[in-house]
């Protein structure tokens, strides 16, 4: 029996996870974007330079992300994701040569930090207690909360924020720190394993999604973009799409999952974060060597992460702002010589290629994050999605996915699946 119609515009991870929602209450819906693929900025390509299907960009999830859990179960998304057995984050440090990997317990006593083995080189028990302090943090800075100094900081709590929250973390806005190690370091080694797409983001995410939507007859509409929105005293009345109108009722639901900048141009009045950061991701046609970890965080270099794929290898780097202007080509072999240093490759650079994204995320400080608008708008039809909606969690997978499940939900009159949404 169909509940109502639902127009979703946008089919990124938040678009898309709305969809779904409301097609498995269902709701007839629709959904479109203006680009040509689903994906939003998670998504893969096939790459001509490399000859190879790419990832737009290199995004990490972890195994306690339970919308991410959510979203690929109601979707049927049966490859697995790639990732260690247990929490185990390999490290190298490129200026001083030390390599070394934090191995986490699976229980939620976090027993790891008592063993030499397991914690961080040169460091005590008593170095590990400022995580204490951060998981309860408030609407501040994170280096109001806990020093950003020591052994703890630089080998640890730094690289692994900074790829969380795409800002500089001593900036950023402890309770968005808090909240993404309270679902994850603060459950213990289970919670906390790293999961990367496999063998793509698309395949993992998108393509099972868009094959669950058209089997219940919801097809994508690509190269669609909104236009306008014509707003009633309380309610959305029509949608002015790039190939004409479309009447919309009160009984209606709209989910507008588009970018903040462009929902700001449909949406009067609508405050949204206004500073961004950067990311640079680097992909080189190269098999990486035997024994090569699949996730391998660099220190004192320009790469900051490295992704080993069976045919390729993938390097981020978050807050890139400094790097989005540089020569592509002058960047490439910059990040090459971190890449061959860390995994002991002594060859020419492969094939490459630069993907530069220079308004990746909001920037995750507290200002920003109070700029943040709810799922709800003051026209009881129109329901907010995305990374940039406020979620409890900076601008990541698993936020995109709560965001658009809860805006579905909100819509129908349920309470939201997930915090910090209503």
């Amino acid at each position: 029996m169909i509940q109502g119609r639902a127009i979703v515009a946008g089919a990124g991870l938040a678009g898309l996870a709305a969809a779904v929602a409301l097609r498995q209450a269902g709701y007839d819906v629709t959904i479109s974007d203006s680009a040509a693929q689903a994906g939003g900025r998670c998504r893969s390509y096939h790459d001509p330079v490399l000859g190879m299907t790419i990832d737009n960009g290199n995004h990490l999830v972890l195994s306690g992300n339970v919308a991410v859990a959510d979203f690929r179960a109601a979707v049927g998304a049966d490859t697995p994701l790639a990732g260690p057995e247990h929490a185990d984050f390999a490290f190298a440090d490129l200026i001083s040569g030390d390599r070394w990997t934090l191995r986490m317990n699976d229980s939620d006593l976090p027993w790891w930090v008592a063993s030499g083995k397991r914690r961080i080189p040169g460091t005590g028990m008593l170095d590990y207690l400022p995580l204490l302090r951060l998981l309860s943090g408030g609407n501040c800075r994170l280096d109001a909360v806990i020093k950003a100094e020591g052994a703890v900081w630089d080998r640890l709590l730094e690289p692994v924020l900074l790829a969380a929250l795409n800002t500089e973390p001593g900036q950023s806005s402890a309770r968005l720190a808090a909240n993404v190690l309270k679902e994850t370091v603060g459950l213990g080694g289970l919670y906390s394993r790293p999961r990367i797409g496999v063998p793509t983001l698309s395949a993992a995410f998108v393509d099972p999604a868009a094959a669950w939507l058209a089997g219940w007859g919801t097809f994508l509409k690509t190269g669609r973009r909104l236009k306008a929105i014509t707003f009633s005293e309380d309610a959305v009345t029509a949608l002015e799409w790039s190939d004409g109108r479309e009447d919309v009722s009160p009984e209606d639901i709209v989910v507008l999952a588009v970018p903040s900048w462009a929902a700001t141009e449909l949406v009067p009045q609508l405050t949204v974060p206004t500073d961004h950061r950067a990311i640079v991701n680097v992909h080189y046609a190269v098999q990486p060597p035997p024994g090569a970890p699949e996730l391998l965080g660099l220190l004192g270099g320009t790469a900051q992460w490295l992704f080993c794929h069976p045919d390729r290898v993938s390097v981020t780097i978050s807050a890139a702002d400094a790097l989005v202007g540089m020569d592509r080509e002058e960047l490439a072999v910059r990040v090459w010589h971190d890449v061959s240093a860390a995994l002991g490759i002594n060859a020419p650079i492969p094939p490459w290629q630069v993907v530069k994204e220079k308004r990746a995320t909001f920037a995750a400080t507290p200002v920003q994050d109070a700029l943040r608008p709810e799922c709800r708008t003051p026209w009881r039809n129109l329901f907010l999605a995305g990374d940039w909606v406020q979620n409890g969690l900076p601008a990541t997978i698993e936020g995109a996915l709560r965001s658009g499940d809860n805006a579905a939900r909100l819509a129908m009159g349920w309470a939201p699946r997930y915090g910090a949404a209503a």
